[in-house]
């Protein structure tokens, strides 16, 4: 598989890699098929897609379990890359960014993820109790200490509609800023898709200037660009995509032209190219230091997802995506 570049010190991933939520976390039936997820982690190694994206709240812990098995046997061929600042509450989340904890956490998601270093460490959310300053010191102390390799930090989250992502990555922008004075900030992830492409005005370039790289999340829009989602199929509960207000029968009928569009740029590529291909190849698109981390719990759309990287768009194509409608259904 192609190869990319995260950061100015180099560290070298596969274009494509694997988003390990999915496997415990967040998407229906994510704790029935763990050892269809073992199977998945290896065939993206297999694939040449080594970035390995997960955290320590995923489950919580049982994400980084379940890549720990698979580490054991296969850590020189992976590239790992995990996130520290969320809990998991009875009733919500809460951001920690003590220094203490997050020393703490490192340890603890060291020994569950097998290794004896984290090549990328993720702050996931920046503590509004805790200078960001001062966790990313601490942060910068565990690379000192040989237990990380690069940091990073996370802007997920913009619950869709142009204004509440625009203001999402100025205030990210301003913790970037305050970061970079403390300690190199080697990614920055955030969300980045076809119907999701506010990234695009200012957190990208910033990325692009200063040789950082950018992590693609939600690359397929929660599944709903891979074309396989029917308006109006439920959601179970604890499904993250039950409360999200473009998953509504409604929103979902009203954005199928997204994936219309999509569908007929991946018919002038042959006909086992798909729309998630298509998707996938629109972010790869975006520059060369950008990954997209799509995530699944399948075998089969993990070797789909790889195969993107061969999908190579014209201007045309690109031109026809970038005057697809924008999307419908936000908490704006």
């Amino acid at each position: 598989m192609e190869r990319r570049t995260i950061g100015a010190g180099g560290l070298a991933v596969g274009a494509v890699g694997l988003g390990c939520m999915p496997m415990s976390w967040a998407y229906s039936g994510s704790r029935q098929r763990g050892e269809e997820s073992v199977r998945t982690v290896h065939r993206a190694l297999d694939l040449g897609s080594n970035l390995l994206d997960t955290a320590d709240m995923y489950g919580p812990f049982t994400n980084e379990l379940l890549l720990g098995r698979v580490l054991k046997e296969r850590r020189a061929e992976a590239f790992v890359s995990t996130k520290v600042g969320l809990l998991v509450g009875e009733q919500h989340i809460v951001a920690n960014g003590r220094p203490g904890y997050v020393k703490r956490a490192c340890d603890a998601s060291l020994r569950r993820l097998q290794t004896d270093v984290i090549d990328l460490y993720q702050l996931h959310r920046a503590d509004p109790e805790v200078p960001i300053e001062e966790t990313w010191g601490a942060m910068a102390e565990l690379v000192r200490a040989g237990k990380v390799r690069a940091l990073g930090l996370c802007a997920v989250g913009a619950r869709g509609g142009r204004r509440s992502g625009t203001r999402l990555h100025d205030a990210t922008l301003r913790q970037l800023q305050r970061a970079q004075q403390v300690f190199p900030v080697s990614a920055v992830q955030a969300e980045l898709s076809v119907w999701s492409p506010e990234a695009l005005e200012a957190l990208l370039p910033w990325c692009e200037a200063r040789g950082v790289g950018f992590l693609a999340a939600m690359p397929l829009g929660n599944g709903f660009l891979t074309g396989t989602l029917t308006p109006g199929e439920g959601f179970e509960p604890d499904d993250l995509r039950a409360r999200h207000p473009r998953f509504t029968a409604e929103m979902m009928a009203a954005n199928q032209p997204i994936v219309a569009g999509l569908r007929r740029v991946a018919r002038r590529h042959g006909e086992e190219v798909t729309p998630a291909q298509v998707a996938l190849a629109w972010v790869l698109a975006q520059g060369r230091h950008v990954v997209p981390v799509p995530g699944t719990k399948r075998y089969r759309w993990a070797t789909e997802n790889a195969d993107a990287v061969d999908v190579r768009l014209t201007a045309r194509d690109l031109t026809a995506l970038a005057e697809l409608p924008p999307a419908r259904g936000s908490w704006d």
